[in-house]
């Protein structure tokens, strides 16, 4: 896998017009008001070097699910009025993503200047891919950047169609994703621990495998332990498992042991009568869940144990929380893992979705090395699988 490709910096961009795609796709109340600008935040350090370099810059990003029609309650107008604010500077909003407007706007832009396009989803070329949508988008700009690693996954036409008619680099956000995890994947610091969770395990079983053979230890938790125990002939109530993928756990298993690679699993389960906050609960042995009960968090012995390996580690990657977190009483697992992740001093990177929202929860993103910002895309990264919009990027 090829992750050493040109950015921003890489390239002359004074008096260019770059399309710049980001990943503004942020969570907005009833009023249109952004409840979460973490994206936008994000994305600040590329736009503003753009700016400071006297390019200018033409935004696009998808926002929600409107399938390719136009649904003013996913416009990107809000978006623009508060990029507007963080920068300090006017960003124009076109209502258009191709068109006549967008024409006559990405003509007049001056260089130092910003204009976001209207919600790439609002059209349906976007996501089939299409060429010729692919090719009104490149006609705007001289310059291709993309740094929207949440969607570099998606072979849309935004993501890797502009790149076939213009020059195409990545931004600081996406170069600082391939960097970290691309340096993780081929030479960590030893131990390497990964720490698996999440519901499916059919999900992560690319990403389990991938590890297998690469890290000294993987930890499992949250819901795809129990598939794991029901495997080995444990007994586990109600709790969600996974029946597709018992006899590719047993797999997994023997092929760890033979690459020596050390699959942990839980010691405790914190188990519940019912899937509410308000249940009647009570620690047990993994692998012994009564009867109507289901596994909600890992007990308070696993989260020592794991604390302990996680404390040995110098490269941890973390994807998926270890319980039903946003229930405050089975949060103790997720918040357990998060804190000795933290606590640490690895090299560390956490996978998107959930985790993310736990370290982010507990105040602890400063304490890690690299929150990733793509979910699906960062695991599959991880997985080694080639993503169309970072492969399409040109090479250093």
């Amino acid at each position: 896998m090829d992750y050493m490709k040109k950015s921003v910096r890489d390239i002359d961009v004074k008096g260019k017009r770059v399309l710049l795609r980001c990943d503004f796709n942020v969570p907005q109340d009833d009023e249109k008001n952004i409840t979460d600008d973490k994206r936008i935040r994000e994305a600040l350090p590329t736009i503003r070097y753009l700016v400071e370099q006297g390019a200018a810059v033409i935004v696009c990003s998808h926002l929600g699910r409107p399938k390719g029609e136009r649904k003013m309650k996913l416009t990107l107008t809000p978006v623009a009025n508060h990029l507007s604010e963080l920068l300090g500077m006017d960003v124009k909003m076109c209502f258009d993503t191709v068109g006549p407007e967008a024409e006559r706007l990405s003509r007049e832009i001056k260089p130092g200047e910003i204009v976001m396009l209207e919600n790439l989803r609002f059209e349906p070329g976007e996501e089939s891919g299409d060429r010729a949508f692919a090719y009104k988008l490149a006609s705007l700009a001289d310059i291709y950047v993309n740094d929207a690693f949440g969607t570099a996954h998606r072979d849309h036409a935004s993501v890797t169609g502009v790149a076939q008619f213009l020059p195409a680099v990545c931004g600081f956000l996406i170069e600082k994703e391939l960097s970290v995890m691309g340096k993780a994947m081929t030479d960590p610091a030893r131990p390497f621990v990964a720490i698996m969770g999440g519901a499916k395990v059919a999900d992560k079983l690319g990403l389990i495998g991938s590890f297998i053979g690469k890290c000294d230890a993987i930890l499992v938790l949250g819901g795809m332990a129990y598939t794991f125990f029901k495997a080995q002939g444990g007994t586990i109530g109600s709790s969600i498992f996974d029946e597709k993928s018992l006899e590719l756990v047993t797999g997994l298993m023997k092929q760890a042991e033979a690459k020596g690679t050390k699959i942990y699993l839980p010691i405790d389960t914190i188990v519940a009568d019912q899937f509410s906050n308000e249940a009647n609960t009570m620690v047990v042995k993994a692998g012994q869940v009564p009867d109507g009960y289901m596994g909600m968090d890992i007990g308070p012995e696993t989260i020592k144990e794991y604390s302990k390996v996680i404390s040995q580690a110098k490269t941890i990657v973390w994807n998926g929380p270890a319980g039903v977190f946003e229930m405050p009483n089975f949060a103790a697992g997720t918040e357990g893992i998060a804190q000795a992740v933290a606590d640490s001093g690895a090299v560390s990177i956490v996978g998107g979705g959930d985790s993310a929202a736990a370290i982010e929860k507990l105040g602890l993103q400063d304490k890690v090395t690299h929150v990733s910002t793509g979910g699906g895309a960062a695991i599959e990264f991880l997985e080694g699988v080639d993503l169309p919009g970072i492969s399409c990027l040109l090479d250093k």
